[in-house]
């Protein structure tokens, strides 16, 4: 069970219920009306829990189990354990998402404006909204209904926020509009300066960053993340777009639809990602690049070309997969000689 410090578990849950929130089919004879009080992993779970299995690595873990109900693919049914109910689906993972989010709601914010907060006369704050403690709210900013802006964030002058979003402790917005849904971790820097300069024998000469960030619904940007502003054109992060801790999105890269960015990636100036491109942590992306569609970026690559749509690359300089495996396993086979 989850720290009731820290959360509220909502529920119970029927078998029948918790197979229509996940989208899932009950296996077996399971008994429909069965009651569940929570979520939790298959090593710790009990009888009221619900779990999941999703990684062949955890079979055994699962065939072990002592939770009531599990998410499974149907595949690995003949393996659960006598007494276990199964939620059957081809992604356990995502039903798992959908059931620990009834158990877990998150709560909607208390409307209330802190006395120590800093709201600019012409800020245009909807009733609903939340601003907590030590926050400070500029000249002509919108915030939209049910958001919550967090202790001691900073909304610049003219920023605009939608609906339902949330606003981390310490995070900085400036220069930026947001969508709708959309999450900012604590300590997110939005709209800054972009790294711009002329560089000359008379030393390097600022280039006035003149543009915007624009953040699309259902984005979720992680702690402590910068995402520069653009130069002239703006920087954009399409909607359903998932962006993990220490990322650095540099001015006038434009981020496609439902991509998944991972910890301490840096992508350069003007370069362009596509829609359900996936890039692993650390990876560098020079600038000036076209990231095709569904393509993914292995952990740790230097990107200095661009990737077609659907291309799968590693390596640094980035390259083919199968060519970046295929000379890891060469160099590994002659270290092997020397070695003999």
């Amino acid at each position: 069970m989850a720290d009731p410090r820290f959360y509220s578990v909502a529920g119970p849950f029927s078998l029948k219920q918790l197979a229509g929130i996940a989208g899932a089919e009950i296996g077996g004879a399971a008994d429909p009306a069965r009651m569940f009080a929570d979520v939790a992993p298959l090593q710790q779970a009990g009888a009221r829990d619900v779990s999941f299995l999703d990684n062949r690595r955890y079979v055994q873990a699962f065939a072990e189990s002592g939770a009531g109900a599990c998410a499974a693919d149907p595949e690995f049914a003949p393996r659960a354990p006598p007494g276990m109910a199964l939620l059957l689906t081809r992604e356990p993972y995502r039903a798992y998402a959908k059931i620990a989010t009834a158990f877990y709601p998150a709560p909607a914010p208390i409307p209330e404006r802190a006395g120590t907060a800093a709201v600019d006369p012409s800020a245009r704050v909807d009733e609903g909204a939340r601003i907590e403690s030590g926050a400070v709210i500029g000249a002509r900013a919108e915030i939209g209904r049910r958001t919550r802006i967090g202790a001691n964030a900073v909304i610049g002058h003219g920023v605009a926020i939608g609906d339902d979003c949330n606003i981390g402790p310490s995070a900085t917005l400036l220069f930026c509009v947001l969508g709708a849904r959309v999450i900012v971790h604590p300590g997110v820097r939005i709209g800054q300066d972009g790294f711009g300069f002329a560089p000359g024998k008379g030393g390097h000469l600022k280039v006035p960053q003149l543009g915007r960030v624009i953040i699309e619904d259902d984005v979720e940007i992680g702690a402590n993340t910068t995402i520069d502003r653009g130069a002239g054109p703006d920087t954009v992060i399409g909607a359903g777009t998932k962006i993990d801790n220490l990322v650095q999105i540099a001015h006038n890269v434009r981020l496609g639809r439902h991509c998944i960015v991972v910890a301490q990636v840096g992508i350069s100036g003007s370069t362009r990602v596509g829609d359900y491109v996936m890039i692993g942590g650390q990876a560098g992306l020079t600038g000036h690049l076209t990231i095709g569609d569904g393509a993914r970026i292995a952990a740790q690559s230097g990107v200095m070309r661009d990737v077609g749509p659907g291309d799968d690359v590693g390596g640094s300089p980035a390259k083919p997969m199968k060519d970046w495996l295929r000379g890891v396993a060469a160099v590994e086979r002659l270290a092997k000689k020397r070695g003999g």
